[in-house]
C-alpha cells in the first residue's frame, strides 16, 4: 500500500484483510479477488468480469475501504446497482466488514423520508439504484466533490433495464471522480462511453472454475404445462431451486396452481411490494421455503443460497437471459441442473445446446415434494442492528426463555431495524407466546410469524 498522503488517513491493509477474512469465515481471498484488489489499489479504472457468486462485492469493497479518509464527513464512494436487492446486499457486506465507516443504501420502494434521515449525516459509502440516487441528488443537493470513486455493479443490467439517462445524469454531476470500477457477470455487454473509462484494466474470470452445469429437457404432452411442472417438482424432491417465468401474469397463474396442489413456494417479481420481496428472499435463504417462483429479476445480483436446480417453465427470449438464469446454479465449483420444460410440439431455440437425454416420464417419488422431513417457519422480530441486538441475543432469548432445542433454531438474519429467525414450525406458536414483548438489550421487541 502506498504511504498515507498528508490529507488522507488510510486503514492498514493487512489489518483490514485479516479482520474481514475472520468475519466472513474464509481463509484467503480467491484469485479473482486478489487480482481485483491489486488493480484497484493501483487506482486504475477496472472492468471486472466474474460469474455470480464468486465474491465480486468483497473484491472491490476491500481495497476501496482501505483508502477512505476517516476525517471526511461527506460521501467518498458511490456504488450504482440495477436492483433494490443488490443495493441491500452490498450494504450488508460493507457493514459486516466492520470498518467503522457509515454505509447507506437508497432505492425505489423505500420511503424518501428514510433516505433524508440517512443522508442528513452523510455516509462514506452510498449505494443505490440510479433512479433513486439521481432523485436524491436533485432534491438534497448534498456535496458531490468528495466522491472520488464510482462503482457500476452489474452495469450491463442497469443499462438493459433503462437506467442510462439517470446514470449519465449522475456521472455528469460528479466533478472529481478519479477511479471507475465496472462489474458484470457477462462478457457480451458493451462498455458505455458516458462512464469515461481511462485505459481500464480488464479482469476476466468468466471461464474459470470447475462447476458443471447439466441441461435436461422435460417434455410436456400437453400445451398447458402445469401438470407436467407439478410432476417434475415432485420428481426433483426437496431441494432449493428457482422456477423461472417470463411475465408476472404467467407467474401468478403458476403460483395459484402450485398453491392449489399444496406445493410450498414464494414469489419474486418486480411489481411486488418491497417488504414482500425482501421477506420472500429471507424465507428462501433460511430454508422456510425451498422453491422460489420468479421472473428474470432473480437471474442475478441476489444474495441467495446454493441452488440445486433451475427450472425454465417458460423459455427466455434470448441467450443472455438463459445464461444468467442458469448461472444461479452450478456456482463456485459446484454442480447444478437446469431443466427446460417444453411442449412436445414446441421447438427449442438455437441457443439451447449440449442437452442431456430428455426426461419424458415423470411418475416416481410422487410424495417427495409434498412431505418435507422438517417444516420451518420464519419469525419477525422488531429489533435489529441499530438497537445493538446480535444473533447471540436472539438465540439466547429463544433457547433460554423460549426453552427450545438448538436444532429447532435455524438461520438468524439481522437487519437495521428488525431481524428474522427460522424455527421449527411445530414450536413456532409456543415460542412466540413465551418470548413476545421480551427485552433484547434495552428494547422491548414484538415477535410474530411472517
Amino acid at each position: 500500500m502506498s504511504k498515507n498522503s498528508k490529507n488522507q488517513k488510510e486503514i492498514p491493509e493487512d489489518n483490514l484483510i485479516n479482520s474481514v477474512l475472520n468475519k466472513f469465515e474464509i481463509t484467503a481471498l480467491n484469485p479473482m479477488q486478489e487480482e481485483a484488489c491489486t488493480a484497484i489499489r493501483a487506482k486504475s479504472d477496472v472492468v471486472l468480469l466474474s460469474p455470480t457468486g464468486t465474491g465480486k462485492t468483497l473484491a472491490f469493497l476491500l481495497p476501496l475501504i482501505e483508502k477512505l479518509d476517516v476525517d471526511c464527513l461527506e460521501i467518498q464512494i458511490l456504488i450504482l446497482v440495477p436492483s433494490r436487492e443488490l443495493a441491500q446486499q452490498i450494504e450488508q457486506v460493507a457493514r459486516k466488514m466492520g470498518s467503522g465507516f457509515k454505509v447507506n443504501s437508497v432505492y425505489g420502494g423505500r420511503a424518501g423520508a428514510l433516505d433524508k434521515i440517512d443522508l442528513k449525516h452523510r455516509p462514506a459509502i452510498l449505494i443505490g439504484t440510479p433512479g433513486r440516487v439521481a432523485d436524491r441528488i436533485r432534491r438534497d443537493r448534498f456535496p458531490l466533490e468528495h466522491i472520488h470513486t464510482l462503482v457500476l455493479d452489474e452495469y450491463d443490467k442497469s443499462l438493459e433495464i433503462g437506467f442510462e439517462n439517470e446514470m449519465t445524469e449522475i456521472i455528469e454531476a460528479l466533478p472529481k471522480v478519479r477511479q471507475r470500477i465496472l462489474t458484470s457477470a457477462t462478457s457480451d455487454a458493451k462498455l458505455p462511453e458516458f462512464v469515461g473509462l481511462h485505459k481500464p484494466i480488464f479482469i476476466n474470470y468468466l471461464h474459470e472454475g470447475l462447476s458443471q452445469l447439466t441441461i435436461k429437457t422435460i417434455v410436456s404432452p400437453e400445451k398447458d404445462k402445469l401438470n407436467t411442472l407439478k410432476k417434475a417438482l415432485i420428481f426433483i424432491g426437496q431441494q432449493p431451486g428457482i422456477v423461472f417465468c417470463n411475465f408476472k401474469d404467467s407467474l401468478e397463474r403458476v403460483s395459484d396452481f402450485l398453491t392449489d396442489h399444496h406445493i410450498d413456494h414464494a414469489c419474486f417479481y418486480g411489481d411486488m411490494e418491497q417488504i414482500d420481496r425482501e421477506q420472500a428472499l429471507i424465507k428462501f435463504r433460511n430454508g422456510t421455503i425451498q422453491l422460489l417462483l420468479a421472473t428474470d429479476l432473480a437471474a442475478r445480483g441476489l444474495d441467495i443460497p446454493e441452488i440445486k436446480f433451475i427450472f425454465h417453465y417458460q423459455l427466455p427470449l434470448r441467450n443472455k437471459e438463459f445464461t444468467h438464469r442458469n448461472g444461479r446454479t452450478a456456482r463456485m465449483n459446484r454442480d447444478g441442473i437446469a431443466y427446460v420444460l417444453h411442449w412436445a410440439e414446441e421447438s427449442l431455440p438455437d441457443f439451447i445446446q449440449d442437452i442431456a437425454p430428455e426426461i419424458q416420464y415423470i411418475e416416481s417419488r410422487q410424495n417427495a415434494m409434498l412431505s418435507p422431513t422438517v417444516k420451518w417457519e420464519t419469525l419477525y422480530i422488531t429489533g435489529g442492528r441499530l438497537d445493538k441486538i446480535s444473533k447471540g441475543d436472539i438465540a439466547g432469548l429463544f433457547l433460554k426463555q423460549g426453552q427450545i432445542q438448538k436444532d429447532q433454531l435455524g438461520v438468524i438474519e439481522l437487519k437495521q431495524n428488525c431481524s428474522y429467525a427460522a424455527v421449527h414450525a411445530e414450536i413456532a406458536e409456543k415460542l412466540i407466546a413465551k418470548t413476545n414483548n421480551s427485552k433484547l438489550k434495552n428494547k422491548k421487541v414484538r415477535i410474530s410469524l411472517i
